[in-house]
């Protein structure tokens, strides 16, 4: 035990310990796994490539899926149409990704057997196959992105679609294709943006349990299987990457929302 506790260096002070650690990662060197002691960032960076095209699908659906919604319910306002996607987004607002995980491997591999139920195939190996595997697991992380999206891409849409300079522009004779994706969505995509700025971490931190469900050799079941095992380095690893890839996605959309929209410009 003597031993081993200083081969980790153990047997110093934490704050030592904690100094230590975090001049080494500045440097890139996040330690070694107390069980297999294989460097934590060669088990990060093995891992890391998973959750990175699994949470930009998850990104691409949850905007696609949810602006379209969004600007659909805006431009028939108070219909069947309008009514049925405000009631769908609450509904997947209450569910968490792992229900819907489940469900979806109901439906698409159980019943219908059109993909499978889990494991993943890496992107080098071919798109198609790639997304064979990917897509029921980015699906079930991204419909509760795009049920908020879509909830406020619609309530906001709606206000700007009510605006003095939207009448202005369709009396001047701009096509409804023009004022909608030129002058209202503009005005109206902010809070949407930020809602997937938000978004990112939550796509983070549900790939824990959805990464499980489909067994997946990503970052979150690192983590998992980290914490299970009080393998420290690997923790404060993972958790470094993870906070680092959130700060990173927050910078960009802000970024995002002042390059698209006007009052960002101003």
């Amino acid at each position: 035990m003597a031993r081993m506790n200083h081969e980790f260096g153990l047997d110093r002070p934490l704050p030592v310990q904690y100094v230590d650690w975090l001049f080494s990662a500045l440097q890139g060197d996040l330690g070694r796994s107390y069980f297999t002691t294989i460097p934590v960032a060669d088990s990060i960076f093995a891992a890391l490539p998973v959750d990175l095209a699994l949470a930009g699908l998850a990104i691409l659906l949850a905007v696609l899926i949810g602006g379209a919604a969004g600007i659909a319910a805006a431009l028939r306002q108070g219909s069947r149409l309008d009514r049925a996607v405000t009631a769908v987004a609450s509904a997947l607002g209450t569910l968490p990704p792992f229900v819907l995980g489940i469900g979806l491997i109901i439906v698409f591999s159980v019943l219908l057997k059109a993909l499978p139920a889990g494991g993943y195939v890496p992107l080098e190996n071919g798109l198609g196959q790639w997304l064979r595997f990917a897509i029921l697991p980015a699906l079930a992380l991204s419909l509760d992105i795009a049920a908020s999206i879509a909830r406020q891409l619609r309530t906001s849409l709606v206000g700007q679609l009510g605006e003095n300079y939207v009448t202005g522009a369709v009396v001047r004779g701009l096509g409804t294709r023009r004022v909608l994706f030129g002058h209202a969505l503009r005005n109206a995509i902010g809070p949407a943006l930020t809602v997937l700025g938000i978004g990112v971490p939550m796509i983070l931190g549900g790939a824990v349990v959805t990464e499980k469900i489909f067994n997946l050799p990503g970052l979150a079941q690192l983590a998992l299987q980290a914490s299970g095992q009080h393998d420290v380095p690997l923790i404060q690893g993972t958790l470094l990457v993870t906070v680092t890839v959130v700060l990173v996605c927050n910078t960009l959309v802000n970024i995002a929302v002042l390059r698209l929209t006007p009052q960002g410009k101003r």
